[in-house]
């Protein structure tokens, strides 16, 4: 792809489009073309942070429960009462936790991961045929320079929708070849597939943490049966200066559960006691962390965690990233027994796609979400 001429003295990797005068292109958000930035040592400053939120060097690593699922999987009641307290405990503290001994294929795993180079290395103007469209949440996007003027995330992603209800069998598969073409099947197969093992495990993760908050087994595991939720795969360049900007900023995910996988590469950090925390990549575990949805769901009890992704100067890094949600029509309200007259609610009812549509059109994800998003609900409905 030509990326054209350079204005506003920009360096390569972000660039305008090529037609209309300077002032239009001042105007015009900026391109960011991942495959040029390994060499370059200039950033523009839409993508440096201010110093405060700048990353720290040699954080010290954060020491989360791994969870073994293997006893629970097995009927085992000792085992998943195990389980389902170091998941209180975590969850209460910080909301991240590993797990261990999943039942998902390593084979699934390993080829998700693989498949990743296959679009993420196509020339730009293939990868735009799946180009996020303003206002959505599904699609390619570079970088957010659409949404953002300033704190750009040094990052590419592809995110698409999953639906586990049995008439959208193949959303996943269809979206992707509907955007990049057959040849991209197999490659929507396997995301398809993934996406699949995400929703079951994300279920035996609920049933856990039902358990742990005294509301039984089934109770989260109905709520989000037929869960149509979000994945998104997450492709972080090197960056010569590594020290000035972020892959993701700090922001708590106002999903409900986020299920991640990450390279050996690393760089996922979590803000614990006042002070940024590395989470080690172990490619045998998923990390997985409460978003701002299972928050309200639990009535405040369990905590969505501030977190972010730092680049490195040598390597791309790649991870995988599930977002359970509930269906649309489900109502966010906590079981009877999390409110009482010492717990009462501190969140009002709301639906998934009216927490998202905050999140798209009114505000940029941060540690305050949740209570942003409860003000706006209390404004409009007065």
């Amino acid at each position: 792809m030509d990326v054209g001429c350079i204005t506003n003295n920009l360096p390569s990797i972000a660039h305008p489009p090529k037609h209309g005068t300077k002032e239009d292109k001042e105007d015009e958000p900026l391109v960011f073309d991942a495959s040029l930035p390994r060499h370059e040592h200039n950033l523009p400053k839409q993508f440096i942070w201010p110093d405060e939120e700048k990353p720290c060097l040699n954080p010290p690593e954060l020491v989360v429960p791994l969870v073994d699922l293997r006893g629970f999987l097995s009927g085992d009641p000792v085992a998943a009462m195990e389980a389902s307290g170091l998941m209180s405990e975590a969850c209460r503290k910080h909301g991240f936790f590993l797990v261990v001994n999943h039942g998902i294929d390593s084979r699934l795993i390993s080829h998700a991961h693989r498949f990743m180079d296959d679009f993420f290395e196509l020339p730009l103007s293939q990868k735009q045929r799946a180009q996020r469209k303003k206002g959505e949440h599904c699609g390619y996007a570079s970088s957010f320079p659409g949404r953002f003027s300033s704190k750009l995330p040094w990052k590419e992603t592809l995110s698409f929708q999953f639906s586990a209800d049995k008439h959208s069998k193949n959303l996943v598969k269809d979206y992707l070849c509907e955007k990049m073409g057959h040849e991209f099947e197999q490659f929507g197969m396997v995301y398809q597939e993934y996406c699949e093992a995400m929703s079951n495990l994300s279920l035996v993760i609920m049933e856990l943490l039902g358990m742990s908050l005294g509301v039984g087994r089934t109770c989260f595991r109905e709520f989000f049966d037929n869960n149509n939720s979000i994945m998104r795969l997450n492709y972080y360049p090197p960056c010569q200066k590594p020290d000035l900007t972020l892959g993701t900023g700090p922001h708590c995910d106002p999903t409900s559960l986020t299920i991640l996988h990450q390279d050996k590469v690393g760089g996922l950090q979590v803000y614990v006691d006042n002070e940024w925390h590395s989470i080690t990549p172990n490619f045998n575990a998923f990390v997985v962390n409460i978003g701002d949805t299972f928050m309200a769901l639990s009535n405040g009890r369990y905590k969505s965690c501030l977190h972010r992704a730092v680049v490195n100067n040598q390597k791309t890094r790649k991870s995988l990233a599930f977002f359970l949600c509930p269906r649309d029509d489900k109502v966010v309200t906590p079981p009877s027994e999390l409110v009482d007259h010492v717990s009462p609610r501190i969140y009002p009812d709301f639906t998934w796609p009216m927490f998202l549509e905050f999140t798209q059109k009114h505000y940029r994800a941060d540690m305050n979400t949740l209570d942003q998003f409860t003000n706006w609900v209390q404004r409009n409905k007065s």
